[in-house]
């Protein structure tokens, strides 16, 4: 059995499910997962505690953070790295800076550009808030594939690795492109839509981080992070009218791992899942 070790540092959404993508039945018999978190925290001194995930010496480790290029992060991938573990790390648009450092030292890394900064002004942000923002995140990530790119990408490692292989780690910068694709629409509008929602979460991002960085009056940056998550709100629901579109032709794809970890897939709802 595989043992697959995650360690999240503060958060972007795709922290919120990123382990529960490999068994999402609670079924799977061909790893071990363990998941160390910091919660919104990210600091060196927080990263140490990947240590203690690695006491438990997993075969491959995921990082997953806010901006990798961060200090803390970076302690964290060290860490890993000094054990010998092949470590893959997820992270941002502002992770982009990294990218150099990332390829030198060997690390894999899937950043998406599309998972988005927070609106993080105390006049704005609340736990409600934060709470519906990473919720509407995750539904567009989801639904234009993001989630799919991540498991697929750690899946084709643990299954070299399951092999005795060296793995060849994913270093891929997500396009909207390139998630949609893995999404599988049928519908080239239902594509299109996608399309439309992944890039409008990217701008969410620029938002936001100019509310959050740039903007220094209330009245100026309290309307812009405001303005972002309401863009975020609009760019769920065209994802979610992508989803639909399939589901009305019955050509929804769905890729359920079975128990040894292999994919199924099936697009009929009725119909069982096939090799």
């Amino acid at each position: 059995m595989l043992k697959v070790g995650f360690v999240k540092l503060g958060n972007i959404g795709t922290s919120r499910i990123v382990d529960l993508l490999l068994d999402e039945r609670a079924d799977r018999e061909d790893i071990d997962v363990r998941v160390l978190g910091t919660g919104a925290k990210m600091t060196p001194e927080v990263a140490a505690d990947t240590a203690r995930l690695l006491e438990w010496d997993p075969d491959m480790v995921v990082v997953i953070s806010p901006n990798a290029a961060l200090p803390g992060p970076k302690r964290a991938r060290e860490m890993v790295k000094e054990r010998g573990k092949p470590c893959i790390v997820i992270s941002d648009g502002p992770a982009k800076k990294a990218v150099n450092e990332l390829k030198e030292n060997g690390f894999g890394y899937l950043i998406i550009p599309g998972d988005p900064m927070i609106g993080a002004r105390r006049e704005f942000l609340d736990p409600v808030e934060m709470s519906i923002f990473n919720s509407d995140v995750l539904s567009v990530l989801s639904v234009t594939g993001v989630m799919r790119l991540v498991q697929e990408e750690i899946d084709s490692v643990i299954e070299a690795l399951k092999a005795g292989k060296e793995a060849k780690l994913p270093q891929m910068i997500v396009t909207a492109e390139e998630a949609v694709e893995r999404a599988k629409f049928s519908n080239p509008y239902a594509k299109a839509k996608a399309i439309a929602a992944y890039n409008m979460l990217e701008r969410v991002a620029e938002m936001d981080a100019r509310g959050c960085f740039v903007m220094k009056d209330p009245a100026d940056y309290i309307p812009m992070v405001a303005a972002a998550h309401e863009l975020l709100r609009e760019a769920s629901k065209l994802a979610f009218e992508a989803r639909e579109m399939e589901k009305q032709a019955d050509r929804l794809v769905r890729e359920p791992h079975a128990r040894s970890g292999e994919l199924r897939s099936k697009e009929k709802l009725l119909e069982k899942p096939g090799a």
